[in-house]
């Protein structure tokens, strides 16, 4: 088992098995989305899809996303994972800055895609070591470039894999390895607008879910995630 660990969108890698990991905030929505009861989650790269599929599912859908950590203009929810503890309709359709589209390009390279957060830390972990197979981590980033929160949650993953490591996995590991708690590992990172200290501080909760959300199909142009 091989373990590599792509930092930005633009490295295109390709693997037998994917973890996409968007820690602020998508995957640790997703993550959360799921364990709380909802059935599917619909994950769009654009804001049109994201309406279209909702004038489609009509009251059995609801739509969460943000835009630069803005909730989108007419959607129902925001993108914070705080906003799905109940379900509120059998789907959501979620669109957001960067991972829901990182979720969507996984799906071309990669034989089998899961989603990873610190919430669900050692159940992504171990569903990977039980797979055994060559594995890529998937950072969201930030508009195409490099984000320290996701590259830190990347590390956190890679420690408990015991996999043979590229030089970008043992990097990971290195940047995990720099902070000592979560918090200051997310927190690294520096965020535009206020606000998000809430958000920082739930996702940033280790291993308390034991769900590991799986790409099942493409709905139209949305990524389909159930458990």
């Amino acid at each position: 088992m091989r373990c590599h660990v792509s930092f930005t969108p633009a490295e295109a890698v390709s693997a037998p098995f994917g973890i996409v990991i968007d820690v602020m905030r998508a995957t640790s929505t997703i993550v959360q989305a799921l364990a709380s009861g909802y059935r599917r989650v619909l994950s769009c790269a654009e804001i049109d899809d994201a309406r279209a599929l909702k004038e489609e599912l009509g009251d059995a859908a609801i739509t969460g996303g943000e835009r630069e950590a803005q909730r989108i203009v007419g959607f129902e929810a925001g993108a914070s994972p705080r906003e799905f503890l109940e379900p509120r309709a059998e789907t959501l359709i979620l669109s957001t800055t960067n991972g829901t589209r990182a979720i969507v390009s996984a799906t071309e390279g990669c034989g089998e895609v899961v989603l990873g957060s610190l919430l669900n830390l050692d159940a992504v972990a171990a569903l990977a070591r039980e797979r055994g197979e060559d594995t890529v981590i998937l950072c969201a980033g930030y508009k195409d470039a490099f984000a320290i929160d996701d590259a830190y949650c990347a590390g956190r993953i890679v420690a408990l894999l015991g996999a043979e490591r590229t030089d970008a996995a043992v990097a990971a590991e290195a940047i995990a390895a720099r902070y000592p708690n979560a918090v200051d590992g997310i927190n690294a990172r520096t965020y535009g607008p206020p606000g998000l200290e809430e958000d920082i501080a739930w996702v940033a909760r280790e291993s308390v879910l034991d769900v590991v959300p799986r790409f099942a199909r493409m709905v139209g142009p949305a990524a389909e995630v159930m458990l």
